[in-house]
């Protein structure tokens, strides 16, 4: 049984690694995200970021590791930790003839809610992600914007308390980016949110926290201000970190030491 105190991390990854034959795509990542926390998670391109959030959401088995959200295995007691989930992946998995409505209507149904539960969740979903004018359209011929709200939408239809987003405001033009950092933000007040991104100005505006991983490996673990040398933009740290230079102005943390030690 697992307890749910207020210290107990809401999401949790112990030394998770996944090899593909001898590949590497992560390896022994570890780190904790407590309530209330919104962390940027970044890396370059292929570093291991959606493999690693796919290992915390148990859409990928780790090869070594455990991954929790709430204090449940997600290997083990996946149906139990996703019911405290929300995830959005970058390039969500929508049903193209589908309409947002109806597949709100049936996530909800998969997830046990009552018809009239359904109802209010949709209809609360819907206002926090403006899908109104979009509603009953097939999502094959929205844009990528309303189908990143659409995916947004899913992700919180069952109220979780872990979120877990893949580039959240990707195709998104300038207003929409806005209307979606400020959800963010105003979730991340209640909620854990783990927020893979690029875009450096969202990092600095959501998160007081970043983790970086690159080549599979975790390097950094800290603030956000942390990262930065003086002088440096949170883009100019970002490029040394990862392009191999080993200076970081604040200490590396337990498990990146841990990880250091065992290569």
């Amino acid at each position: 049984m697992v307890d749910h105190n207020a210290d107990l991390p809401m999401i949790e990854a112990d030394r998770l690694s996944k090899f593909y034959g001898i590949f590497a795509a992560s390896r022994e990542i570890s780190f904790k995200v407590h309530r209330g926390e919104v962390v940027a998670f970044l890396g370059p391109n292929g570093a291991g970021k959606s493999t690693t959030m796919k290992l915390l959401t148990g859409y990928l088995s780790p090869s070594e590791g455990v991954a929790r959200i709430a204090g449940y295995n997600m290997a083990t007691q996946r149906l139990q930790g996703s019911s405290m989930l929300g995830y959005l992946p970058e390039n969500g998995p929508l049903y193209p003839d589908a309409t947002p409505h109806s597949l709100l209507w049936f996530i909800g149904e998969a997830r046990g809610m009552s018809p009239a539960k359904r109802t209010e969740r949709i209809d609360a979903v819907v206002d926090l992600c403006n899908l109104h004018t979009v509603l009953h359209k097939p999502i094959s011929k929205l844009s990528k914007g309303y189908k990143q709200r659409v995916g947004m939408a899913q992700a919180i239809l069952h109220e979780p308390e872990v979120l877990i987003l893949d580039e959240p405001t990707s195709g998104l033009d300038p207003n929409q980016i806005r209307g979606v950092r400020d959800m963010i933000r105003r979730l991340g007040q209640e909620k854990t949110i783990l927020l893979s991104t690029h875009i450096f100005q969202e990092v600095d505006a959501l998160a007081t926290r970043a983790i970086v991983i690159n080549e599979g490996r975790l390097i950094y673990d800290g603030s956000v201000d942390g990262m930065k040398q003086p002088g440096e933009t949170l883009d100019d740290a970002f490029y040394r970190m990862t392009k191999g230079v080993n200076a970081l102005t604040e200490p590396a943390s337990e498990e990146t030491v841990a990880a250091d030690q065992s290569d």
